[in-house]
């Protein structure tokens, strides 16, 4: 199912072991059975071929195809779909692409950065505001995710990949802030999504270390927290 159907020395994927943007295009290629040489790159002490390849930015994920470079996971994913048709990732219908991603870029805005990442680092009021964000972005999830296995479907699709960080990230940053940002019993759904998703071969052979993560998460946890 997920036989390979290129040579390494065609694709390379340049990344950060932890990023979860990165995990987008690692999953994608996967599904889609494309071989890719991977590269690490450290974040802190940037290469000059990711500064090469991602002058605007100069942030993973990259992904280089033969001579051309991609920047921005979102933008990846698309490209990754529309370049190797099988295992379509995006949704057939017009509206629904369109659907698929405003949940994604929103969920990353509204859940990730505003929500639970202000939610581990702040306090207070500041904490109490980002916690309410975090929550109004899932309850709406939960009403998308009702019924189905994955977003995409029976199969994991565009919106499984975009919203993938939240099955494993989210319970680390639970762990590392002692903060509840998914109530479990409250999210049935998505806490069967986050189970389905994790379970899938190609996502549970490749999430970054846990115990290895957490520690990674503590350490950022205290450079964003003021003293």
């Amino acid at each position: 199912m997920y036989a390979n159907t290129m040579g390494s020395k065609d694709v390379k994927l340049l990344n950060f072991w932890v990023s979860p943007f990165g995990k987008r295009v690692e999953w994608a290629l996967k599904l889609k059975g494309v071989e890719y040489e991977y590269i690490e790159e450290d974040i802190c002490n940037k290469s000059n071929l990711l500064l090469e390849l991602n002058p605007v930015h100069k942030k993973v994920p990259v992904l280089v195809h033969g001579n051309k470079a991609i920047a921005e996971s979102f933008v990846i994913l698309e490209y990754i779909d529309e370049t190797w048709k099988q295992y379509p990732l995006m949704p057939h219908d017009p509206y629904e692409r369109a659907h698929a991603r405003f949940w994604a870029t929103s969920a990353q805005q509204k859940l990730g950065k505003e929500g639970s990442w202000t939610a581990l680092v702040k306090s207070g009021e500041e904490k109490e505001k980002a916690l309410n964000t975090a929550s109004e972005v899932l309850d709406k999830l939960e009403e998308e995710i009702k019924g189905k296995k994955f977003f995409g479907g029976d199969n994991i699709g565009y919106l499984d990949i975009a919203l993938g960080w939240i099955s494993y990230i989210i319970p680390i940053w639970e762990e590392v802030g002692s903060i509840q940002i998914i109530d479990r019993l409250k999210l049935p759904a998505i806490n069967e999504w986050m189970t389905n998703f994790l379970n899938h071969p190609v996502v549970k052979d490749s999430l970054p270390p846990r115990d290895k993560a957490l520690d990674y998460y503590h350490l950022s946890v205290k450079k964003h927290t003021p003293n």
